[in-house]
């Protein structure tokens, strides 16, 4: 609809600190537009679309009159060009920006506040990937790597026992779930980056640790792990963040746990971890979300982890599977079609783990991310270390560093 699409972000920002924000711009072009060219744009609309343009234009001319019963504060957001096409390029600004937007009016605030901006940009397939990690217990930071932008977390609720256990974490629809125990039982913390704060999450129907997970969109599988006692586990849940709801699934055909989970091609894939405390498996399951079947894949993780190391350091970009071996420090893609891996070459070297621990390896929309510290003495620093996949060995770029200390406990992506 607008003649130079300048509401649209499709690609990182070129300087971490333009003067200009893309909202700023945006809503400059914005308001150049005159009622005559949205008129004129309207009137192709209904010659092209007919029945369906004609209701486009009837429902935003209601909401310019709040026929809804919207407020005369909140019933155009922007107002020359009605509620529809506010809501359609606000889907396409940066949610760095969210936080100012928000800030404007209350009818911004409960966009971006109730998530219902972010609902829409799923639907639309908008999508931009935050990285969170934890180098300090209860601290989390986060990165946004299309504006370069470092973001400090709210201090987790301090929690004794939370704090010396084993903690997994998982970032599903606009949450950040972290998983820990207390003296006898489970605990979930909830981040929300609606609000901006830490509160307790829903339990799951079968509370575990040591788990493998993965997210897609609003929704998360949880599968394997040991419960409070100990007892390793087969059983798989689905989390929806949306209803915060957690719904059992099948029992996968093994028992695991300090695996690892992913998804491809709308599959989730279990991958690794241990029968019991000697047992490494090297076979992997996939669980199939229409059928509601798990099956065996042999050999899906041999030589990916060892009976003292992390669990498998797996992720996956363009439904292609990519490992960190951490043994040799190496990286390899997994072939679909003979089921074996390919090595492709080598992690960055400045990133050190101990034996695997320490080291974080995500994908970050169409990037591998690799985040650990380099050995050093005094203080610490984290670098991200980032590669397209594409052919050829890797290549790997810094893109961004910190002072925060050099080891990774816990690590997810977040893309909304």
């Amino acid at each position: 609809m607008f003649e130079d699409q300048s509401c649209v972000i499709s690609r990182p920002l070129t300087k971490s600190c333009e003067k200009e924000s893309g909202w700023v711009y945006m809503t400059y072009k914005l308001l150049d537009i005159s009622n005559g060219k949205q008129q004129e744009a309207s009137s192709r609309h209904d010659e092209q679309g007919g029945d369906s343009a004609k209701k486009r234009r009837k429902s935003l001319k209601a909401s310019d009159q709040g026929g809804d019963g919207r407020d005369s504060d909140t019933t155009s957001l922007i107002h020359p060009i009605g509620w529809d096409n506010s809501i359609n390029c606000l889907l396409r600004c940066s949610r760095s920006d969210y936080g100012a937007i928000a800030s404007l009016n209350k009818g911004f605030r409960s966009l971006i506040r109730g998530g219902e901006l972010y609902k829409l940009r799923r639907l639309n397939k908008i999508v931009e990937h935050w990285i969170y990690f934890s180098c300090n217990v209860l601290e989390w930071e986060a990165y946004d790597p299309y504006r370069g932008r470092w973001m400090t977390l709210p201090r987790m609720p301090p929690n004794e026992c939370f704090m010396c256990s084993d903690k997994e974490s998982l970032a599903v629809g606009t949450e950040l779930l972290v998983f820990g125990k207390e003296v006898t039982s489970h605990i979930v913390l909830r981040y929300s980056i609606l609000t901006n704060s830490w509160s307790a999450g829903v339990k799951m129907n079968s509370p575990r640790c040591l788990f493998g997970s993965a997210s897609l969109a609003e929704k998360a599988i949880l599968a394997g792990g040991t419960d409070a006692h100990g007892t390793i586990l087969d059983s798989a849940e689905l989390y929806n963040s949306e209803t915060q709801t957690w719904v059992t699934l099948p029992n996968m055909n093994r028992p695991r746990k300090m695996c690892s989970g992913v998804f491809m091609d709308e599959k989730f894939y279990v991958i690794g971890g241990m029968a019991s405390n000697t047992e490494v498996l090297t076979c992997g399951e996939e669980y199939d979300l229409d059928k509601g079947v798990w099956k065996i894949i042999p050999n899906m993780s041999s030589g990916l982890n060892g009976a003292s190391g992390a669990p498998p350091l797996v992720a996956v970009v363009n439904n292609e599977l990519y490992a960190a071996t951490y043994a040799d420090m190496m990286l390899r893609k997994y072939d679909k079609k003979n089921k074996s891996w390919i090595t492709l070459g080598s992690l960055p070297e400045r990133p050190v783990s101990m034996n695997g621990w320490g080291l974080a390896f995500r994908a970050c929309g169409e990037q591998l991310i690799v985040i650990g510290g380099p050995r050093a003495t005094g203080g610490g620093m984290i670098e991200l270390n980032a590669w397209i996949p594409k052919d050829g060995p890797p290549e790997w770029n810094m893109i961004a560093s910190k002072h925060c200390g050099s080891f990774v406990y816990n690590c997810a992506v977040m893309g909304c």
